[in-house]
């Protein structure tokens, strides 16, 4: 990728139907030109454009952090985890435990149960887990909650829709869900604008020169308040989240050198209300994938492209 690449990626992480004329006028190229380059993108699997809904249009209200310890080989353990469609985001990892996963559930009996199932795979031999009380930061999710938005029956065929390709064009989408284009516009609009989904492009963070994923864990003095808005406000705090556990506060650095990642992570330390931090590398993204339960063809691992 060069740096046009990157930037044509950078605006289609912002929004993933940007159509082609604003986007050509942004990086400074003819519509062809930046049609071609996406397209590019796309084939060859470094840039993936799809639909993330928000977990709780899922019916999916409970998630939470796992850090595990192996016995032997950990990249078996992660790919195992990895198929458990309850488990959007899974990593080795250099740190204290060698795999880490996020796991999500419709409430927390259920995540109860897939933790336990995590804890039942071959080669697992100790699961820490915090679960999540607030997301504070998330690249994928709007900054509120949903609005009053129920997705019928035909808003679920388009959501399916864009969780498989993101920018399939208006007239495409409507043959496929049976509507005219007027109306599927109207209703994704309408499902974009109201927070059910966001369309995003996925690429891996080496390619936009950010490859150094560090993961950590905050403790906090009793009267920390405002501490997770002010770790939040870090440009390369890329996630947070508040939570229950071994850990208050569990989230991602995503930095352009070593440097930055000590430069970020003494930030944090000594940021008003933190008393300790732990930290860890990501050496691998096994799977980084949201459309829970959507199968997709072909995809054994779901994972990255």
């Amino acid at each position: 990728m060069d740096d046009i690449d990157r930037e044509v990626v950078r605006e289609l992480q912002a929004d993933g139907r940007l159509q082609y004329e604003s986007l050509a006028q942004r990086v400074g190229l003819s519509r062809p030109a930046v049609r071609a380059r996406v397209q590019r993108l796309l084939d060859s699997g470094a840039l993936r454009v799809v639909a993330i809904v928000h977990p709780a249009v899922q019916g999916i209200t409970a998630s939470g952090h796992v850090s595990i310890d192996v016995r032997g080989e950990a990249a078996p353990v992660a790919r195992a985890i990895a198929a458990l469609p309850q488990a959007p985001f899974v990593t080795l990892t250099a740190g204290r435990r060698p795999v880490v996963a996020e796991l999500r559930a419709a409430d927390f009996p259920a995540l109860t149960e897939v933790m336990d199932t995590v804890r039942s795979l071959p080669g697992v031999q100790e699961v820490q887990a915090q679960v999540y009380t607030r997301v504070v930061k998330d690249p994928y999710l709007m900054p509120a909650a949903p609005a009053d938005v129920t997705p019928d029956e035909v808003d679920q065929r388009l959501l399916d829709e864009l969780q498989l390709d993101g920018r399939l064009p208006f007239a495409d989408l409507a043959e496929r869900v049976g509507l005219s284009p007027g109306a599927t516009r109207a209703r994704t609009l309408r499902l974009m604008d109201s927070g059910v989904a966001r369309v995003v492009a996925l690429v891996r963070p080496e390619l936009l020169g950010l490859g150094f994923l560090c993961g950590f864990a905050v403790r906090l003095d009793g009267t920390a308040s405002g501490a997770a808005e002010r770790i939040a406000a870090s440009p390369r705090v890329s996630y947070l989240s508040a939570c229950m556990g071994s850990a208050d506060l569990v989230g991602t650095v995503t930095a352009e050198s070593l440097d930055a990642v000590t430069r970020t992570l003494e930030s944090i330390r000594t940021c008003a209300g933190v008393r300790s931090l732990e930290s860890w590398f990501h050496l691998e993204l096994v799977k980084e994938r949201y459309d829970l339960g959507r199968k997709v063809p072909g995809d054994a691992s779901a994972g990255l492209p």
